[in-house]
């Protein structure tokens, strides 16, 4: 049975992709999130004989409640939900309609979950049990990098060569809408960075040449994501961590949290993470304010009284 062909998307939104990478400097990533968004919205409106030109707010409204219908979390569709505003505030800004019907849409209520964080001591683990992997420290330098610098994993993974060859205190990294920010580099790190480099033309073809730090020899010619999560959970099971427990952004918050914990102000964290908004960073403030408020009831003195009984 042949598959059905995919429903190309709409030159309205095609056009809104397109200036998503010209005016935002979008990553492929999130024009490639945007577009499946899109392309299931205009999938739904079909359906009911409407496109994204003269789509009402109820059609909007109904999309909207086939995600719940779906299954979709919260927050999922809440970021669908910011795709689509975005989209028809574009239309609108284009004269493409005359109304944003987006515009009286609700957002789903959000619970404000805290990021999984590992402590320092978990940390050490996996990172002494990558070490142990037969793969030439690779996944090691990795996590070295990643504990680290506290990187996004795309921006791991796309490392340029030229980056560490001259055994950089400060890394630079280019992250979202292509804005470089500098992130100082620990020694653990830049030792584990010297090993690799000693050892990575192993994982090239004799002969070949690759720009990245982490080469490849699949299409994209570096380590793909999906296959540093899977080595990940591989170091997860070594150092006898729970799997599901960990993930490169994990990572990503053990960095933050840590930092925090150790004294650092959240200005440089935020610096440090390449976050737009410093409202994004402060979540990590309640990872700390859990930790106090134990740390207050277990350890100050006045908590520890027994109380009295009344009368």
């Amino acid at each position: 049975m042949k598959k059905k062909p995919s429903t190309p998307l709409s030159r309205e939104a095609e056009a809104f992709i397109e200036m998503l990478s010209a005016e935002r400097g979008a990553s492929l990533n999130t024009r490639a999130a945007y577009g499946a968004d899109l392309k299931h919205l205009e999938a739904f409106l079909s359906r009911r004989k409407r496109k994204p030109v003269n789509a009402d707010p109820e059609a909007l409204r109904a999309y909207l409640k086939s995600l719940d219908y779906l299954g979709m979390t919260p927050r999922t569709v809440a970021r669908r939900l910011s795709v689509i505003r975005q989209f028809f505030r574009f239309l609108l800004a284009e004269r493409l309609r005359d109304d944003d019907p987006a515009g009286t849409l609700d957002s789903p209520r959000l619970g404000r979950p805290l990021p999984k964080v590992l402590s320092r001591e978990e940390v050490d683990r996996l990172i002494e049990a990558s070490r142990r992997d037969d793969d030439h420290g690779r996944t090691a330098t990795l996590l070295e990098i990643l504990y680290a610098a506290g990187l996004r994993v795309s921006e791991l993974v796309t490392l340029p060569l030229a980056a560490v060859e001259r055994d950089p205190a400060v890394l630079v990294v280019r992250g979202k809408g292509n804005k470089e920010r500098l992130v100082p580099l620990s020694d653990p790190a830049r030792q584990a960075i010297a090993a690799w480099l000693h050892v990575r033309d192993a994982m090239l073809a004799e002969g070949e040449k690759s720009r990245f730090l982490f080469p490849s020899r699949g299409r994209t010619g570096h380590l793909t994501r999906q296959r540093f999560a899977q080595l990940l959970k591989e170091a997860a099971l070594a150092a006898g961590i729970d799997p599901a427990r960990v993930s490169p952004h994990v990572l990503r918050h053990a960095f933050a949290s840590h930092l925090l914990e150790g004294g650092a102000d959240l200005r440089s964290v935020q610096l440090m993470l390449g976050h737009a908004d410093i409202a994004t960073t402060q979540i990590y403030t309640h990872v700390l304010d859990e930790k106090l408020r134990a740390l207050v009831q277990d350890k100050h003195p006045l908590a520890r009284r027994k109380r009295r009984p009344a009368g």
